[in-house]
C-alpha cells in the first residue's frame, strides 16, 4: 500500500547496514599482552638505573624480573616443541638471551626478551580480534522474527527456530531474519552486506531475499527457504573460518630455515665445547670458547636483519594511511603478482550520483528544470536514489520549491504536487506500466550503459529520464594502471553488482577481466581460480561480502573508512584514509623492504661467519666477539631504518606509478 507523510512513518534505521555489531577483545584480557607489558615496564625501569650508575642489584633484579615476565611463555612453548622433537625459534631466542646475560650482556638479553614478547602479544591480539568479528557477523541477522500462524495471527520467535516453509512478516525498517522468497508485498531491500550492490533492490513476489539484509519502506511477507545454519550469512562465517584455517602458513623468510639453523647452532656450540675438552683442553677455556661461539652465532643479528626494514616500512605506511598488521604481511605484500578488486566502495565511491539528465522532446523542460522538479518531489523521501537526485540539484545550485501531497509507493516511486503540477518520479517499468514512448528508448540506453534509469512524469506525461550510477574514485584509473605495471597483469574485477554496471565501471578504469553478479562464495572461487593458476593474489574490498575473499587470498587489503568490521579484521592491511592509490604504493614499499632484508642477511651472514671462523681457528676475545656481534646488529638495524624516511614513501609511490 502507498504511504503518505500523514501516516505513521517507518522506523528510522541509523546503523550502517554493512557494519557488524562490535565484539572487541580487550588487549589486556590476553595473558600474552599482560606479560609483555610487564616485561616492558620492568625493562624501562631498569635501563635508566643502569645508565646512571645505580647499584647493580637494583637494575639487575629488575632485568631478572623482565626476563621471567616476558620469557616464561615463549620458554614453555619452546620446551613443549622440544618434547615433540622440534627446536623452534622461541627456545632459541630464550637461550640466546640467557647466554647474553651469562657473559654480562644483561641489557641486550632483556631487550631481546621484550621485543619477542611484544611480537607474540600483537599476534595474539590480531587473532582474537579476527575471531571477534567472525562471531559478530552472525549478529547481522536479527535475534527474533515475526512468524505468521495458520489462523492469521502473529507470534515473535527466535530466528533460530524458523523452519523451512514458515511464513514471516518483515515490517519497514526491519532486518530480514531468514533466507527466503517473497510471497506478498513490495519494498526496496538494501542487500549490500551480501552482494555489495550500492543501491537497494526492489523486491516483489517471487524474488529471493537474504537474512541480515535491511528492508526499506514496504512490508514483505516471505516464505523461509533455508535453515538459519544454512543461510548466506552463516555460510560467509564458515567460509572466513575455513579460509583462515587452510591459508598457507605465513612465515618470515628467516623463519623458514629456523629449524636447520637452530639445530646447527646448538650442535656446533656443543661441539666447540666438547671436542677441545676431549683432547685435553682446560674446562674454563673450552667453556669460554663455546660461550663466545654461541654469542657470535646467535640469531640476534639475523632477526634484526629481517625485522627493522619490515617494521620501518610498516611505520612509514602507517604515517600515510595504510595499516599493515604484521611484518609477515609486509613481506607478503611484495610477493603479489595478481590483484582482485571489489567494485562498490573500493573501485568506486559507493554513493549513487546523477550522471545523466535527459529531458524528453516535447516536454518543454530544460535539464535544470527537469532536475528541479524531480528533486522537489523526491526531497521528502529517504530512498538513496532520492538523496542522489536532491544532492545533484543542490550541486547545480537549484532552489527547490515545496512539495505537497507527497506519496511514496515502495518499489514504484514517489508522487507529489510541485508548482501546481503533479510530479511522479520512479521506475520506468512501474510508473507507466506497459506504456511505450520516447522515454522507453532513453531508459533502455541508460540501463544498457550500466546506469539506473529514473523516469520523471509531469501531469501524467513522461517529461524526462535521469541516469543514476555509482562513480569511480578519482584515483581508480591510475591505480589500476599502477597495479598492472607492478604485477604484469591487469587486475580482475569481482563484484556482486549487475553485469552492465560492472562492465561500464571496468571499462572506465581499464579493466578487461570482469566477474559480476557474484555472491561471497563466488568471489572466493574467483580468488582460488587465480591461485590455482600459480598466482599470488592481492584481494581488495570493503564489505562483509568481501571478507571470505580477503581471508582466502594470499594477502587482503580492506578500505577502511566505510569498510565493515569483518572486512577490517579479516584483511591483512587496512587503507585508513580510503586512498586507493596507496595500494600500489604499499606493494612497492614492501618490495623495497624485501630487498633491504636480503642486503641485511648478507651483512649479518658475513659478520657471523667471520667471527665464528675466527673463534674456531684462533682465540677470539669474548669482548671483541660481543663487539663484533653487536656491531653487526647496529649496522643491519640502521640499514633497515632507512625505510622510515619520507623519501622511501615518495620513491615507493613513484615506483607504483610506473
Amino acid at each position: 500500500m502507498p504511504s503518505t507523510l500523514t501516516e505513521r512513518s517507518a522506523p528510522t534505521v541509523t546503523a550502517d547496514p554493512d557494519a557488524t555489531p562490535r565484539r572487541r577483545t580487550r588487549i589486556f584480557a590476553l595473558s600474552e599482552a599482560r606479560w609483555a607489558a610487564t616485561a616492558t615496564v620492568l625493562f624501562l625501569l631498569a635501563l635508566p638505573l643502569q645508565l646512571t650508575g645505580a647499584p647493580a642489584w637494583t637494575w639487575g633484579s629488575l632485568y631478572g624480573l623482565a626476563y621471567a615476565a616476558g620469557g616464561w611463555e615463549p620458554a614453555l612453548t619452546g620446551l613443549r616443541a622440544l618434547r615433540e622433537r622440534t627446536l623452534d625459534v622461541d627456545l632459541l631466542m630464550i637461550v640466546a638471551a640467557l647466554g647474553a646475560a651469562a657473559v654480562g650482556q644483561v641489557m641486550d638479553g632483556a631487550l631481546l626478551i621484550v621485543i619477542f614478547a611484544t611480537s607474540g602479544a600483537l599476534e595474539a591480539l590480531a587473532t582474537a580480534r579476527t575471531a571477534d568479528s567472525v562471531r559478530g557477523l552472525l549478529d547481522l541477522a536479527p535475534a527474533t522474527a515475526t512468524r505468521l500462524r495458520g489462523d492469521g495471527g502473529e507470534e515473535t520467535v527466535p530466528t533460530t527456530e524458523l523452519a523451512v516453509g514458515d511464513t514471516v512478516l518483515v515490517r519497514p525498517g526491519e532486518r530480514i531474519g531468514a533466507d527466503g522468497r517473497v510471497l506478498d508485498g513490495a519494498s526496496e531491500v538494501d542487500q549490500a552486506t551480501i552482494t555489495g550492490e550500492p543501491l537497494p533492490v526492489t523486491k516483489e513476489p517471487g524474488d529471493e531475499v537474504f537474512a541480515g539484509t535491511l528492508n526499506g519502506t514496504g512490508a514483505l511477507r516471505l516464505q523461509v527457504e533455508r535453515d538459519a545454519s544454512d543461510s548466506v550469512i552463516a555460510r560467509i562465517v564458515q567460509m572466513v573460518e575455513e579460509a583462515s584455517e587452510t591459508k598457507a602458513p605465513t612465515q618470515l623468510f628467516i623463519e623458514k630455515v629456523e629449524q636447520r639453523y637452530s639445530i646447527g647452532m646448538v650442535a656446533a656450540t656443543l661441539a666447540v665445547f666438547a671436542v677441545p675438552l676431549a683432547f685435553g683442553a682446560a674446562l674454563t677455556a673450552s667453556l669460554l670458547r663455546a660461550m663466545t661461539f654461541m654469542i657470535v652465532a646467535s640469531p640476534c643479528a639475523v632477526v634484526l636483519a629481517t625485522m627493522p626494514p619490515l617494521l620501518s616500512a610498516i611505520a612509514n605506511a602507517g604515517r600515510h594511511g595504510v595499516l599493515v598488521k604484521s611484518a609477515v604481511v609486509m613481506e607478503r605484500l611484495g610477493q603479489v603478482d595478481a590483484v582482485a578488486l571489489d567494485k562498490t566502495g573500493t573501485l568506486t565511491e559507493g554513493t549513487p550520483r546523477v550522471t545523466d539528465v535527459r529531458p524528453l522532446p516535447g516536454s518543454g523542460l530544460t535539464e535544470g528544470e527537469l532536475l528541479r522538479l524531480a528533486a522537489a518531489a523526491e526531497h521528502p523521501s529517504e530512498h538513496p536514489l532520492a538523496r542522489a537526485v536532491v544532492a545533484a540539484a543542490r550541486a547545480w545550485g537549484l532552489a527547490l520549491p515545496g512539495a505537497e501531497d507527497f506519496i511514496s509507493a515502495p518499489g514504484v516511486g514517489v508522487t507529489a504536487t510541485v508548482d501546481g503540477r503533479k510530479i511522479a518520479v520512479g521506475s520506468p517499468a512501474r510508473l507507466l506500466s506497459g506504456a511505450e514512448g520516447a522515454h522507453t528508448a532513453v531508459a533502455a540506453e541508460l540501463e544498457d550503459g550500466g546506469r539506473t534509469a529514473v523516469l520523471v512524469v509531469a501531469d501524467g506525461t513522461p517529461a524526462g529520464v535521469l541516469g543514476i550510477a555509482d562513480r569511480l574514485r578519482p584515483d581508480a584509473t591510475a591505480t589500476v594502471a599502477s597495479l598492472t605495471a607492478l604485477t604484469g597483469t591487469a587486475p580482475t574485477l569481482v563484484t556482486g553488482d549487475n553485469p552492465c554496471a560492472a562492465a561500464r565501471l571496468a571499462a572506465e578504469a581499464g579493466i578487461t577481466d570482469v566477474r559480476a553478479g557474484l555472491l561471497p562464495q563466488d568471489k572466493v572461487a574467483a580468488v582460488r581460480e587465480l591461485e590455482r593458476a600459480g598466482r599470488r593474489v592481492l584481494a581488495v574490498g570493503d564489505g562483509v561480502n568481501d571478507a571470505p575473499a580477503l581471508a582466502a587470498a594470499h594477502t587482503g587489503i580492506a578500505m577502511g573508512r566505510a569498510g565493515s568490521d569483518l572486512a577490517l579484521e579479516t584483511a591483512d592491511s587496512v587503507i585508513v584514509r580510503d586512498e586507493l592509490a596507496t595500494v600500489p604504493a604499499v606493494v612497492a614499499l614492501s618490495r623495497r623492504a624485501r630487498r633491504l632484508v636480503v642486503q641485511n642477511l648478507v651483512i649479518a651472514a658475513a659478520f657471523i661467519s667471520g667471527l665464528a671462523v675466527w673463534d674456531l681457528t684462533a682465540t677470539l676475545p669474548l669482548p671483541l666477539g660481543v663487539l663484533g656481534h653487536e656491531g653487526s646488529t647496529v649496522i643491519v638495524g640502521l640499514n633497515g631504518l632507512r625505510l622510515l624516511r619520507e623519501a622511501a614513501w615518495t620513491r615507493a609511490r613513484a615506483e607504483g606509478r610506473r
